[in-house]
């Protein structure tokens, strides 16, 4: 018996989290936290049915908050085997969840003033669902893996990790279950980037399955190209300089803001662009180029060769750090034009939050959208173009620019997502679960997928027992 139950990112792109079950093994591979709005909020606990079972070991793919976020609630609850990862995947996940721990406590430290200042107490669910010594603990149980390199992780259970293309360390899973019935090999994609991304390796598929977990974040659609991509980046930095405005990029710390930045030294290079101050506004991309520089024997050979040689530093010489609060602050006096990098991604907290507030009424100011946004996201609403938003409580009118990049996605579109797919299914597969996307990208893929393999996939819901 194999049964897989998800328990996040089904018809949705965060939460990832799935029970996986034979008859002598129970693992999890992810155990991604919610993002979106205060719905989302109250789903990050562990479900009564992972809290019940006998997990023997966790698989990450990678370090982003949606696939490791609710790791320290598990250890929390009383979890104490092992968590496979790469290394480069341990590294980000302690910045991750340190940073995740930190915005929970510094909330909590913020509702406890309000709640006095009103004369009331808090209930129990505006307490942190965990602090920093849980983090501590979690990123103790990692166990470093290689890539390609198969491993025995619980009784008749081996897994290799495949390179995935979206971010520095992240896998793919493949996943040999070895019983009565011979092994059969369960594959799960993982979050799978597009080819060329910035600094990575292109994805590496595996090479046979018998059920393949694949994501769909982009089933519906494939990129813009990046060609067209940095056309449209190159026009709005060079009208920003003419009318001295300012540029606001919500990016995800770790991974998206490398790729902006390179992408800035490239146009400046080229001469495509001037170069002009960019300040990069986040502690937690502080220290995620530590480890991207850590890690650069993961970089592919044009961006190991423009490392080495100096030439990336030379073109972000307008580059500036900020990570006191104090520093962030500061911005708010400068002059335009300039470009501020900035968390989080889907503003749905950190300093960019601040730079909303400040700037979003500015009708000289620029908001360029260059990741996915979740519903219930106050990036969505901006996406959407709604007329006006919410920012610690106070209604600010939208009169800033806003634009939205899709091709700087650090996930695979459409047709790379069939491409993976068919790659891993070319010696047969009996089952496809489509996961890690809203429903319309699941049902667009799915027609995609059963056109080229004619294997329908299925699409679980939440908590879903799917026997394979």
């Amino acid at each position: 018996m194999i049964r897989i139950t998800p328990y996040g990112a089904a018809g949705e792109v965060t939460g990832s989290a799935y029970l996986l079950e034979t008859d002598e093994a129970t693992i999890l591979v992810d155990f991604g936290m919610f993002q979106g709005d205060k719905d989302d909020d109250a789903r990050n606990v562990v479900p009564g049915r992972v809290h019940r079972a006998d997990v023997h070991a966790v698989l990450l793919t990678h370090g982003h908050l949606d696939h490791s976020g609710r790791l320290p609630l598990l250890v929390r609850d009383g979890y104490r085997g092992p968590i496979y990862c790469t290394a480069a995947t341990r590294d980000i996940t302690e910045i991750i969840l340190n940073d995740a721990a930190h915005i929970q406590e510094s909330d909590f430290e913020r509702k406890q003033r309000r709640a006095q200042r009103g004369g009331r107490k808090l209930s129990r669910t505006d307490e942190p669902l965990y602090d920093h010594e849980d983090v501590e603990q979690t990123l103790g149980q990692m166990v470093v893996s290689e890539y390609s390199t198969a491993i025995q992780v619980a009784r008749g259970v081996s897994a290799v990790f495949h390179e995935a293309g979206h971010l520095l360390g992240s896998t793919s899973l493949e996943v040999r279950i070895r019983d009565g019935e011979g092994e059969r090999i369960v594959v799960f994609s993982g979050d799978l980037g597009p080819l060329h991304l910035p600094y990575l390796r292109d994805p590496e598929p595996p090479r046979k399955a018998d059920v393949i977990v694949l994501e769909s974040t982009y089933g519906d659609r494939d990129h813009r190209s990046l060609e067209e991509t940095l056309v449209e980046f190159e026009k709005i930095i060079v009208d920003a300089v003419e009318r001295k405005g300012k540029i606001f990029i919500p990016s995800f710390a770790i991974g998206r803001a490398q790729q902006i930045m390179y992408h800035i030294a490239d146009l400046v290079r080229r001469k495509r662009i001037p170069s002009v101050p960019i300040f990069l506004d986040s502690p937690m991309a502080i220290k995620a180029d530590a480890v991207y520089r850590k890690h650069t024997e993961l970089f592919d050979t044009e961006s190991a060769s423009m490392v080495d040689n100096g030439q990336l530093r030379h073109d972000l010489r307008g580059l500036r750090v900020c990570v006191t609060a104090d520093e962030s602050k500061a911005i708010n006096e400068e002059q335009g034009p300039f470009i501020v990098i900035a968390g989080s991604g889907m503003c749905t907290a950190g300093r960019i939050m601040h730079h909303i507030r400040n700037s979003i009424s500015d009708p000289k100011a620029h908001f360029v959208i260059v990741g996915y946004q979740a519903r219930g996201s106050l990036g969505r609403k901006l996406v959407d173009g709604v007329a006006g938003v919410k920012v610690f409580g106070e209604y600010h009118n939208v009169r800033a620019q806003i634009h939205t990049l899709g091709g700087f996605s650090a996930h695979a579109g459409q047709t790379e997502l069939v491409e993976w797919c068919s790659a891993v299914a070319q010696s047969g597969v009996s089952s496809i679960l489509l996961t890690h996307g809203e429903d319309d990208a699941r049902l667009a893929l799915r027609k995609k997928l059963e056109h080229r393999l004619g294997v329908v996939g299925y699409m679980p819901t939440y908590s879903e027992h799917c026997e394979v």
